[in-house]
């Protein structure tokens, strides 16, 4: 491998490979990235970083920095310290803190803030968790994206499905939508009863694979009998969906591969996990697992048939709604929870009863704004990692590429802590290659041993191998007062890092003025932003982006019914003047 070459850190779909070249990211031309990066990349540089330690406000060096850290744990109960990890950085080797505090004693987090009820409701329909790659759809003949930007959250999409017969499902009319040849511009928290109608829709016409469904579906007419009893035409009606935009997917998909590509944004609910249940139910009925250029694509178990070498059990609190006053000395990594989860207010409230705050990552944010103690980090170019990806099989090395004086690595500090506390720790290279163990050569690719190309092959991963539907099937009509909240990834930003938004767009129908500030509000709390208009909005949503200031105070900390969820979408949002 040469020496130049690296991978993309950050916290998305494509994880791309980076050429590094006198200062400057190239992309990769071979493989997935097609010799091209998103604009964050394009632009990492101009991105101002912290660049040494602070006290209570004060700059200080990194090691009296290491050494206040060190006296904070030891004058602080094990009990009472809390780790709070996020992936601000999506390299393997940023586990490594995990396995400090566990070994410890301290308390980690679980729960998602972004996809957790969606892989809940496929766990529950497939018995895993496991995506088809993105290189399988080009294969494809229709690609079906449901509720996915791929212009803003996957741009290495767009070459593979280029040419290819596109169905867009989303309440947002995206570019992708005005490139397709179906556009279904669906009410918000509807996708399930879309999915359901589809599904009904197969049934009624004998557009299934039955042999298919004999062998690893089998209750698939149990699971018809349930839809019999929701009604096409009302249900359409509700959802904003016509029956000829139905026969017309059908008229495009029959006898074609489908791959369907869904986003995180239909799952954002209390009931996130039916959601992704009933498309897979959907993509079960028309065969579409287990057969080359077919499938479906969310999000992949990132971790699958990969061992981790980092001590890992420990007390775990909810990252949906962590009880930060129950702890004295909370050390914050890669996350900027006093703005990306849920309800700010709570946030706020019960993180300024903690004793010591720390704060270790790359960008001044809201957290850092508030931290006791603030560690720079170094970036991925300034250290060695290796890194997996959610939409293909790839394993990435991410080779240093420069020595820096600015930060400290992921592995240094924890060195230097578990040399303080005399816990078993190993060198830095025996962990990169205990997960390189789990690779294997494919050309000149590195891939991750033992993964199917072509998932789910020889049935599901349920206790006899078969699909299991939804057993519980309800069209649960919403009340019409307030807007929907959409809160995608902005094209700026990737939730609170880089370039970040400062607006509410709606449809300009609606009495409000460019550029007038209004309020939004919800149960839990309200914000105000400025308008911008979007006629590609529906007149029932609203769009705030994530990653904007003060979002979260519109939005809930409960949890989704199954997957522990943030579901930042359940509330529904009034607008008034200023």
């Amino acid at each position: 491998m040469q020496d130049n070459l690296t991978a993309c850190p950050l916290d998305c779909y494509d994880a791309c490979g980076i050429e590094y070249d006198k200062g400057r990211l190239k992309g990769v031309r071979s493989g997935l990235t097609h010799g091209f990066l998103c604009q964050h990349l394009n632009h990492y540089s101009k991105f101002s970083r912290i660049l040494s330690p602070r006290y209570r406000g004060e700059s200080i060096s990194m090691d009296e920095a290491l050494f206040k850290l060190k006296g904070m744990l030891l004058d602080t109960p094990k009990k009472e310290i809390l780790h709070y990890r996020s992936s601000g950085n999506f390299g393997l080797m940023q586990e490594v803190s995990d396995h400090f505090f566990a070994s410890l004693g301290a308390t980690l987090t679980n729960g998602s803030l972004c996809d957790g009820a969606g892989e809940a409701g496929i766990v529950k329909g497939r018995g895993s968790n496991k995506n088809m790659p993105i290189d399988e759809m080009s294969k494809s003949d229709v690609v079906i994206v449901w509720g996915r930007n791929p212009h803003v959250t996957s741009s290495h999409l767009l070459p593979i499905i280029k040419n290819k017969k596109l169905i867009v499902i989303d309440p947002i009319k995206t570019t992708i939508a005005t490139q397709a040849d179906i556009f279904i511009q669906i009410k918000p928290h509807c996708d399930s009863y879309l999915a359901m109608i589809l599904t009904k829709f197969s049934f009624l016409n004998k557009l299934f694979d039955e042999e298919y469904l004999n062998k690893y579906a089998s209750k698939y007419k149990e699971y018809y009998q349930q839809l019999e009893n929701i009604d096409l035409l009302s249900t359409l009606d509700y959802i904003g969906v016509t029956l000829e935009q139905i026969e017309n997917i059908y008229t495009l998909i029959q006898s074609k591969k489908v791959a369907i590509v869904t986003g995180v944004g239909i799952q954002k609910y209390k009931d996130g996990a039916d959601t992704t249940h009933s498309i897979d139910a959907l993509a079960t009925v028309l065969g579409l697992f287990g057969r080359e250029g077919c499938g479906v694509s969310y999000l992949g178990n990132s971790k699958e048939a990969i061992n981790s070498p980092f001590m890992t059990q420990s007390r775990r609190v909810s990252k949906v709604n962590t009880p930060f006053n129950e702890f004295k000395t909370v050390f914050i990594q890669a996350a900027n929870p006093l703005c990306q989860m849920p309800d700010t207010h709570r946030v706020k409230s019960t993180l300024s009863s903690t004793q010591n705050i720390i704060y270790f990552g790359l960008y001044e944010n809201e957290t850092s704004d508030v931290a006791d103690l603030v560690i720079p980090a170094k970036n991925f170019l300034e250290k060695s990692d290796i890194r997996t990806s959610y939409s293909h099989n790839n394993m990435m090395m991410m080779q240093k590429q420069y020595e820096s004086e600015i930060g400290i690595s992921e592995y240094d500090l924890v060195s230097y802590l578990c040399h303080a506390f005399k816990i078993d720790f190993k060198d830095e290279a025996e962990y990169i290659k205990h997960f390189m163990n789990f690779s294997k050569i494919n050309g000149d690719t590195l891939k991750v041993s033992n993964r199917e190309e072509i998932p789910y092959t020889n049935g599901f991963d349920t206790d006899d191998r078969e699909f299991n539907f939804p057993e519980k099937l309800e069209i649960a009509k919403e009340s019409k007062d307030g807007f929907y909240l959409i809160s995608c990834k902005s094209p700026k930003s990737l939730n609170s890092q880089f370039k970040r938004e400062e607006f509410v767009y709606l449809h300009s129908s609606h009495d409000f003025l460019e550029n007038e500030q209004v309020k939004l509000s919800s149960k839990q709390g309200s914000v105000t932003l400025k308008v911008k208009h979007n006629d590609n909005l529906r007149r029932d949503s609203i769009l705030v982006y994530s990653g904007t200031m003060g979002v979260n105070n519109l939005t809930c900390s409960e949890h989704s019914s199954e997957g522990k969820n943030a579901i930042y979408q359940e509330n529904r949002v009034q607008i008034s003047k200023c």
